[in-house]
């Protein structure tokens, strides 16, 4: 089969076409043979080594969306020709993946491909973050960092359907406002003293969560714009940066800061997404739910797609489709 590889840390460069043998399963396991992959931000900090340890050749990838090639036994819950999405074992950036069953999720008849194609890793996140780590209420103003980009795009529309009174995005270029605007935000603004922007916006009473997949120097700044018994949700760590959080900051004003993380959850808990993935799908199933795509790439241009991701300037979901 042809996978994608890297054999060293690096820029996309290092990002190689190779063949390779075909994959075994294990009892409890499925081989999947993968109609499309994504690219998401976990992946560019991989490759270059800011988050995955040296483990060459690697394949680089959280989920695909494919059909069962082949299962172990007649216990399994999957047949042949199964329509799935599936966080795989080894990496998605390859012709044949293999999944644990539990990271393996039937996808409804009625679903095009390449929407739920692009969902497994940004729509189960999203997902899990407003209706399982935080609850939103139709009386509470949400700020959305990065609401342009994949996770932001499913966060907005989350927000939206749950009736949030104020749904703020930020983006690193105004020229991105308007997909967010489309999805359902009330105000964009880019991250230059965002904070002040955002007391400004809501008469001087902040908001009552913050989704914040950036860290850093950002998360710092959110607690000046976050409301009393407000929370602010910390995701991810695409600035690279470390943030300094303050107990004084905390207690004497009721808010909290919680953290998530999909890939912890896939690898300790993998029952709590198979518990929403009912939900998950019947979101798609929804024509007005939108699924951004920014781009559509080949395997063999997965250096392309990883350029693409890292310059920032894309809206929604990069694909990889595998023919």
């Amino acid at each position: 089969m042809k996978a994608v590889t890297i054999n060293a840390f690096g820029p996309p460069s290092v990002l190689t076409v190779v063949d390779c043998p075909k994959p075994m399963i294990s009892k409890g396991e499925v081989l999947i043979r993968t109609s499309y992959t994504s690219v998401n931000f976990a992946d560019i900090k991989n490759r270059t080594g800011n988050k995955a340890k040296a483990n060459f050749p690697m394949i680089l990838g959280l989920d695909v969306a494919g059909v069962i090639e082949e299962v172990f036994d007649d216990s399994s819950g999957f047949s042949k020709g199964d329509q799935v999405i599936a966080f795989p074992k080894n990496g998605a950036y390859a012709q044949y993946v293999v999944a644990n069953e539990q990271l393996v999720f039937r996808i409804p008849k009625g679903v095009p491909l390449e929407k739920v194609a692009a969902i497994p890793t940004v729509l189960f996140l999203s997902y899990m973050l407003t209706h399982r780590i935080t609850q939103i209420s139709s009386e509470e103003s949400v700020l959305i960092h990065a609401a342009s980009g994949g996770v932001g795009t499913m966060l907005i529309q989350m927000a939206k359907n749950c009736g949030a009174k104020k749904i703020i995005g930020t983006v690193s270029n105004i020229e991105k406002a308007p997909i967010a605007y489309e999805l359902g935000a009330h105000h964009v603004l880019t991250y230059d003293d965002f904070s002040t922007k955002v007391n400004d916006y809501t008469n001087g009473l902040g908001v009552d969560v913050i989704f914040d997949s950036i860290a850093g120097t950002v998360t710092q700044e959110g607690f000046n714009c976050l409301a009393p018994f407000g929370t602010l949700v910390q995701f991810g760590n695409s600035s690279g940066e470390v943030g300094q959080i303050k107990t004084s900051d905390l207690h004497s004003s009721c808010r909290n800061v919680k953290g998530f993380s999909l890939g912890t959850t896939r690898a300790l808990k993998p029952e709590l997404l198979q518990q929403v993935a009912s939900d998950v799908f019947a979101l798609l199933q929804d024509e007005s739910f939108q699924v951004p795509i920014a781009a559509v790439f080949s395997l063999e241009d997965m250096e392309k797609a990883h350029t693409l991701m890292e310059s920032r300037q894309h809206q929604g979901k990069i694909l990889i489709k595998i023919v």
